[in-house]
C-alpha cells in the first residue's frame, strides 16, 4: 500500500491564492482494498475539514474502487488500483484508476440483481462523473462533488 498527500497554495494572476489538496493511495486489486480506500478517504476528508462530504464520498469511493478492482483482478499481472482525491475551493474530485484495457460499460441492473448499480449510485451522489482512457492499459473513473465556500 502506498499513500501520499500534498497541500499546495497556488498563486495566480488574480487576487488571492487557491488551495489545492491531493491524496493518493495505491492498493492491490483485492477485496480488502475497498474498505482500506474508503477509510482512507474518510480520514483524509476529516483532516481537510470536509466532514460534510465524508458519507457520500465513502459510498462513491466504494463503488469506483470496486469497479477498478474487478477490472484489474482478472488481469494476469494483477496491477494495482489507485485512489486519488483532489480538493480545491470549489470541488472534491474522487478518482479510481485501473490498468484494464477494457472500457467502462454501465449496465442496467434488474430488480433482483445483487450488483450493477454502482454507477447509478455514483451519478446520484455526485454533481458530475465520467471516465476516460489515459493509455491503452490505463483508465480513470471520476466523480466530482461541489463544495460550499466554507468547506476548505
Amino acid at each position: 500500500m502506498t499513500a501520499r498527500g500534498d497541500t499546495r497554495t497556488v498563486s495566480g494572476s488574480g487576487a488571492g491564492t487557491a488551495l489545492h489538496r491531493t491524496s493518493f493511495l495505491e492498493l492491490a486489486p483485492l477485496p480488502g482494498a475497498i474498505p482500506c480506500a474508503r477509510l482512507h478517504a474518510v480520514h483524509v476528508l476529516y483532516e481537510w475539514g470536509m466532514r460534510d462530504l465524508a458519507d457520500d464520498a465513502a459510498l462513491i469511493v466504494s463503488e469506483l474502487m470496486t469497479n477498478a478492482a474487478d477490472a484489474s483482478i482478472v488481469l494476469p499481472e494483477r496491477p494495482p488500483i489507485t485512489l486519488r482525491l483532489l480538493a480545491s475551493e470549489k470541488s472534491l474530485v474522487i478518482e479510481a484508476w485501473d490498468h484494464s484495457p477494457l472500457g467502462l460499460e454501465p449496465r442496467e441492473a434488474g430488480p433482483s440483481a445483487e450488483c450493477g448499480r454502482g454507477l447509478t449510485v455514483v451519478a446520484a451522489l455526485s454533481d458530475r462523473w465520467g471516465w476516460e482512457r489515459t493509455g491503452y492499459n490505463r483508465k480513470v473513473v471520476w466523480a466530482e462533488l461541489a463544495l460550499c465556500a466554507r468547506a476548505l
